[in-house]
C-alpha cells in the first residue's frame, strides 16, 4: 500500500510539475536577490553560504509541503484519501518520502546555480555536501509532513503552517547549517558528528510520532 501511495504522489507531480517548478522558480529568485544585493567579499559570502543555502531551503520546503497536502483539499480529496483502506500512518510515510524526493531533486538542480550565481567555489566534497543535505531532508520533511497534517483541515492553514513549522525547524536549520559548513571546510567528522546525531534523532522522533499520531491529527 505504501508503494501505491508513493506512486500516486510521484505520478501526480510528474503530470502537473507544479511543485518542483514552483520551488525552482522561488529558489532561483531568492538566489538572484542575494547575488544582486550582496556587496561583501567572497570570503565573507562563503562563510555565510551554508546558512543562505538552508534559509533558501526553509522557504521552498514550506512551499513544497503546502502543495503536497493542500492540492488534495480541492473537491475534498483528502477526506476520500483518509477513508480509503490505507493505514493513515502509511499515508504519512508516503507524504514524507515523496516530499524528500521532491526537495532532493530541487536541491540537486540548484546545487551548481547556487554557488555559481553567488560567485563561490563549489565545495570540493560535493558528494558529502549532497549526502548531508539528503539526511537533513528526511528530518525536515518528517517535521513538515506532521505539522501540515495538523493544519490541513483548518480554514487558516496558510497562516498556521509557517507559524507552527518555522519554530520547530529552527533548531534543525542550525544543525543543517553546521553540517554543511563543516563539510565545506573539510573539518574532521569527530568535531561535528553531534549535529548528525541531532538530525538523526529528529528523523526517528518525528518519523515515529507521525506514523503513530497521524491517525488522530487529521481528524476534523
Amino acid at each position: 500500500m505504501f508503494l501505491t501511495l508513493l506512486k500516486k504522489e510521484l505520478i501526480m507531480e510528474l503530470r502537473s510539475k507544479q511543485m518542483v517548478l514552483s520551488m525552482l522558480v522561488f529558489a532561483l529568485s531568492i538566489i538572484l536577490i542575494i547575488a544582486l544585493s550582496s556587496n561583501v567579499s567572497k570570503v565573507i559570502l562563503m562563510n555565510y553560504s551554508p546558512g543562505l543555502f538552508w534559509l533558501m531551503n526553509l522557504f521552498i520546503v514550506t512551499l513544497a509541503v503546502h502543495r503536497s497536502f493542500f492540492y488534495e483539499k480541492e473537491f475534498d480529496a483528502f477526506t476520500l484519501l483518509l477513508s480509503s483502506p490505507a493505514d493513515r500512518g502509511t499515508i504519512f510515510f508516503a507524504k514524507w518520502m515523496s516530499g524528500v524526493v521532491f526537495i532532493s531533486i530541487t536541491q540537486l538542480i540548484l546545487f551548481i546555480p547556487f554557488f555559481k550565481l553567488l560567485i563561490l567555489d563549489i565545495p570540493q566534497n560535493y558528494f558529502g555536501f549532497l549526502l548531508g543535505s539528503l539526511l537533513v531532508n528526511f528530518a525536515i520533511m518528517a517535521v513538515a509532513s506532521l505539522v501540515s497534517g495538523v493544519v490541513v483541515r483548518s480554514n487558516y492553514s496558510d497562516i498556521l503552517l509557517p507559524i507552527l513549522l518555522f519554530p520547530l525547524l529552527s533548531p534543525l536549520m542550525i544543525a543543517a547549517t553546521k553540517i554543511s559548513e563543516n563539510i565545506i571546510n573539510q573539518s574532521p567528522l569527530t568535531e561535528w558528528n553531534v549535529w548528525i546525531l541531532i538530525v538523526a534523532s529528529v528523523i526517528i522522533i518525528f518519523g515515529l510520532s507521525g506514523y503513530t499520531l497521524f491517525e488522530y491529527v487529521v481528524e476534523e
